[in-house]
């Protein structure tokens, strides 16, 4: 049976179409069927029958991971893990709403790598601005931003959208930092190592270059005692750090690890989307 009559079919029996999601549960991440939660792939027929609890903003950055992984490593990685979190979360009755991934992150350090895209943290405000503001005229009053990449930082931006939308509950979330990868990986994963290589290799493995490619992912630290003791920061001159782009040995990366650590990632990721979805405003605080 062609898929478009199976999708007709499942929208005729279901009165609601957040109620295939246990149907979804059974295909892969790169199944052809709508998902009502993912706002680039669903319509107004079933955006105007939902009232949405939670909207999820992914936002990575489009940069060099080394020789072996794409540019648009962190954009996949944020459409991925918010895309599967809140599959499990509205599969227990939140009303959660994927917003399109913010393709451009802040790469000031890397201003001297080719097609390393920066967006400056003021046009950051700027975008969010406009997206809290519509969110907030259509009655979706919780956001979060769902980073994906480690220079996006949004909790001043977060203060300043609060103090002027009142009514919005703003939050943001790197998905990386959601479970201990130490539990999962041998080697510490900066940019482009063993986490990020083996994530990639389970999601998309026809987007990732043999390992035997990639580089070692060496890098120079500060010689500060107090940078390289975390009380003191400057921002990293990307090019005079690493040769390859990478901070991070990807050499024992695997597809199954990275099984592994999206499962785990997507599951707590998901307890907590179902949790603000389902906690009223006035009990956020105990």
């Amino acid at each position: 049976m062609q898929a478009a009559v199976v999708r007709e079919q499942l929208f005729r029996i279901l009165d609601c179409p957040f109620k295939i999601l246990d149907l979804l549960a059974t295909t892969s991440h790169t199944n052809k069927i709508m998902r009502p939660y993912i706002l680039k792939e669903t319509n107004w027929k079933a955006i105007q029958q939902t009232k949405f609890e939670v909207a999820v903003l992914p936002w990575g950055a489009t940069e060099a991971h080394n020789y072996h992984l794409p540019y648009g490593t962190d954009i996949i990685e944020a459409e991925e893990v918010a895309a599967e979190a809140a599959r499990l979360a509205c599969a227990k009755g939140a009303k959660i709403i994927v917003l399109p991934c913010i393709p451009f992150g802040v790469n000031t350090g890397q201003f001297d790598v080719t097609l390393d895209i920066n967006m400056n943290p003021s046009t950051q405000l700027a975008v969010l601005h406009d997206v809290v503001d519509t969110l907030n005229r259509q009655g979706i009053h919780k956001l979060v931003i769902f980073n994906s990449h480690g220079a996006n930082h949004f909790n001043n931006a977060i203060r300043e959208l609060g103090l002027k939308f009142p009514d919005m509950f703003l939050c943001a979330c790197t998905w990386f930092n959601a479970v201990d990868q130490k539990q999962f990986f041998e080697n510490k994963d900066d940019h482009a190592g063993e986490m990020e290589t083996s994530v990639i290799m389970h999601l998309h493995p026809n987007l990732v270059r043999p390992l035997a490619e990639a580089g070692d992912g060496k890098a120079k630290r500060f010689t500060f005692k107090a940078m390289q003791e975390g009380w003191a920061w400057a921002e990293r001159r990307w090019t005079s750090v690493t040769k390859d782009t990478g901070v991070g040995d990807p050499s024992k990366a695997s597809a199954e690890k990275g099984k592994r650590f999206f499962e785990a990632t997507t599951q707590k990721v998901s307890e907590f989307f179902f949790e603000l979805a389902k906690t009223d405003r006035r009990d956020f605080y105990s």
